[in-house]
C-alpha cells in the first residue's frame, strides 16, 4: 500500500468502520458494507496489501464491537475463519470486473459482465459465509441442505440487495468524482 496515496483507501476503510456494526441495520445504524468494501477494493485498487489492511481492519471492529461495545458475540464461531475467503470471493470478483469495466475518467461504467461477476461474488460469498455458519458453529443440532435452504435462504435478499446498493453507490461517487474536474473545465471556460 503507497502511503503517499493512502486518502484513496479512506473511503472504504471509513466505509466499513462506520458500517461493521450490524449485518443489515437497524433504527440507528445503517447495513453492514463490508461485501461491498472488499468488492470496491478489489475493483478500484490492484492491492493485495489493502485487502490484507481492509481483513485486518474487520476482525479489530468485530473485536472492539463483542468486548467494547456489547455486540453479540453469536456469529463468533470456528466459521469465523471462512470470512477470509468470503471476502477474497468479493475482492476477486471486483479485481475480475476492473477487466470488465471501462475505468477511463468519464467512461466509467460498469459492463453487464461486471454486474454479473459482481452477483456472482456475492452468491459465492454468501455461499461461504452461510453455509460455514450453519455447518461449522455449532448452532444447529440438524445440518442437512434442506434445513440449510430453510433458515438461511430468507437472508440472501437482504445480503444481496445491500451489497449491490453500496457498490452502485461507491461506484456512482467514483464517476461523479471523476466527472467534477471536467465538468469544472467547462464551466470555467
Amino acid at each position: 500500500m503507497n502511503t503517499k496515496q493512502i486518502y484513496r483507501y479512506l473511503p472504504l476503510i471509513a466505509l466499513m468502520g462506520a458500517t461493521r456494526m450490524h449485518h443489515f441495520g437497524d433504527a440507528f445504524s445503517l447495513p453492514d458494507a463490508s461485501l461491498a468494501v472488499f468488492f470496491l477494493a478489489g475493483l478500484f485498487f490492484n492491492s493485495r496489501a489493502f485487502f490484507v489492511a481492509l481483513l485486518l481492519e474487520a476482525g479489530l471492529l468485530d473485536y472492539v464491537a463483542i468486548s467494547q461495545l456489547g455486540v453479540s458475540d453469536f456469529c463468533v464461531s470456528p466459521a469465523y475463519v471462512f470470512l477470509v475467503p468470503t471476502y477474497f470471493a468479493m475482492w476477486f470478483g471486483g479485481r475480475l470486473s476492473a477487466k470488465l469495466t471501462s475505468m477511463q475518467g468519464t467512461e466509467l461504467t460498469l459492463s453487464i459482465s461486471a454486474m454479473a461477476t459482481l452477483l456472482t461474488s456475492i452468491t459465492t460469498a454468501f455461499l461461504l459465509s452461510n453455509g460455514s455458519f450453519y455447518w461449522l458453529s455449532g448452532k444447529f443440532s440438524q445440518t442437512d441442505f434442506a434445513q440449510y435452504a430453510e433458515r438461511v435462504s430468507h437472508y440472501y435478499a437482504p445480503y444481496t440487495g445491500y451489497a449491490l446498493m453500496y457498490v452502485i453507490a461507491g461506484f456512482t461517487a467514483v464517476k461523479v468524482a471523476k466527472m467534477l474536474p471536467e465538468l469544472m473545465a467547462r464551466k470555467a471556460a
